[in-house]
């Protein structure tokens, strides 16, 4: 051997020596998880993203709660601001039912169900109407917020559930309600009605029905409420609905869909699927699941589904009702699949995002 080669090989020999024998391979990071239910109760949630943030409300009944997170799974470590409290003796003073926040035309908007306290009997039920809060703030997490009175059209009955579809120049007021004002042919039964609007705070024209319940999973109470726009990455648009009482096990999620160019004020523009896309899961111990939302994780890579549902058959409209969220996926001609509500105990992955890297 060489000279030259033979320095060579003692200086790889120390190479080697003055490496550690046991030094490990780095192991992949394990995925972060959480456990439904995300807050210990709530019913009723909604949840708007905006600049990196995830602005969540839900009903309480006496006034307007606000939570801000970064991380949706990490929700009930935020706090709850109140960010509107009804004056009392109003039309909107008492029972105030799932509000929803929207972003339109540069401002945020408030849309809640509410009524007054007249000590009639049933009057708590039957003057039950839609109510728009404002706010110019470039935060909604603030009491910056102004009433800008009932939204109604101009047969101006009962209403609850109030959603907005966006179609960029044109908006659209979806909600739920009854057919007349009088009180026992309308208890139980309600149909979803949609109305063009001005402004995000005003309506024209009469309602036009889009829905009543019309298949038997529907029936449990023939109820169709909550309505949410969703739309797929091409732009086709669809509206989930909450179908069945949520008095009952049944409650549950329907959808329909908008036909392409199709004017959304005409009933026969909306397809209605024929089978539940959302229903109980006994064996994974979740009950009524409805109500329900949207969002984007935070890298805007996934899609999933806000929620609430009981733990318990029988357990109701009540106070036991917690919001869940789960992740949920597109065949490949752009239809949603949300699968099958997930148990409590089961360890889900966290929305994507690089915050959790």
């Amino acid at each position: 051997m060489s000279t030259f080669l033979y320095l060579i090989s003692l200086s790889l020999l120390a190479c080697v020596q003055n490496t550690p024998a046991t030094e490990e391979a780095k192991q992949p990071e394990e995925a972060k998880t959480f456990n439904n239910p995300i807050l210990s109760k709530g019913a009723d949630p909604w949840v708007l993203q905006k600049d990196g943030f995830y602005y969540y409300t839900q009903t309480n009944g006496r006034n307007i709660e606000l939570r801000s997170t970064q991380k949706m799974e990490d929700l009930s470590s935020s706090n709850p601001l109140i960010v509107w409290q009804p004056v009392e003796n109003q039309d909107y003073s008492k029972q105030i039912w799932a509000p929803e926040l929207h972003f339109l035309d540069g401002k945020w908007y408030l849309y809640f169900a509410a009524t007054f306290d007249s000590g009639k009997e049933n009057s708590l039920n039957e003057n039950r109407r839609m109510f728009v809060l404002e706010n110019k703030s470039s935060s909604p997490m603030n009491q910056n917020w102004v009433l800008k009175g009932k939204i109604a059209d101009a047969t101006d009955h009962w209403a609850i559930d109030g959603t907005v579809l966006d179609m960029g120049e044109n908006k659209y007021f979806i909600w739920s309600g009854w057919r007349t004002f009088d009180h026992k042919s309308n208890t139980g039964r309600q149909q979803l009605y949609i109305a063009k609007m001005v402004n995000p705070w005003s309506l024209e024209g009469e309602r036009v029905m889009i829905s009543e319940p019309t298949y038997e999973w529907e029936k449990n109470g023939l109820v169709n409420e909550g309505p949410v726009i969703l739309k797929n990455k091409q732009g086709k648009i669809f509206l989930v609905y909450s179908a069945s009482g949520c008095w009952t096990d049944e409650y549950k999620l329907g959808l329909l869909t908008l036909k392409e160019n199709a004017n959304p004020l005409n009933p026969d523009a909306w397809t209605k699927h024929n089978t539940p896309v959302f229903t109980k899961n006994i064996e994974n111990g979740v009950y009524a699941p409805g109500h329900n939302g949207f969002f984007k994780s935070p890298d805007g890579k996934e899609d999933w589904l806000l929620y609430h549902a009981n733990d318990n058959s029988g357990d109701g409209c009540g106070g036991k009702r917690s919001p869940r969220i789960q992740k949920f996926v597109w065949t490949s001609d752009g239809f949603p699949v949300f699968g099958r509500p997930e148990a409590v105990s089961e360890d889900l992955v966290v929305p994507s995002s690089e915050i959790h890297k």
